[in-house]
């Protein structure tokens, strides 16, 4: 079993320039890779950013150009810098992460963080 514990939300005003981050914890040979999901009330949920272990990204079309993930490898770790917020981006900010064990595991799994909110105010 692997944890992913999220932190960084909280409220925030429109604008505002918070970071998320993710630590994973476990038995964890690799990850890749990993990303962030947001669910808001109400709606589906849905994958925010990607970054492989190289370190190729990707957004979706809403947070491009205000939103950069990045990780470190060596802290098994995945942060989301949030730039210029909007109150259409306030939600409950999953992390994930796809697992090795250990090294030639013939498997990966995926991994979910209990989720912290960013709610953005106007």
């Amino acid at each position: 079993q692997v944890r992913l514990v999220e932190s960084g939300g909280g409220l925030v005003q429109a604008g505002g320039s918070p970071r998320l981050s993710c630590a994973a914890s476990g038995r964890i040979f690799s990850i890749n890779p990993m990303g962030w999901y947001r669910q808001a009330p109400g709606k589906q949920r849905e994958l925010v950013a990607t970054i492989s272990r190289g370190g190729i990204t990707t957004y979706v079309d809403s947070v491009k150009g205000r939103f950069t993930i990045s990780r470190d490898n060596a802290k098994n770790t995945v942060y989301l810098q949030m730039n210029s917020l909007k109150p259409e981006d306030t939600a409950v900010y999953y992390c994930y992460a796809n697992v090795r064990a250990y090294v030639g595991d013939s498997q990966s799994y995926d991994y979910w963080g209990q989720g912290t909110q960013v709610t953005v105010s106007s």
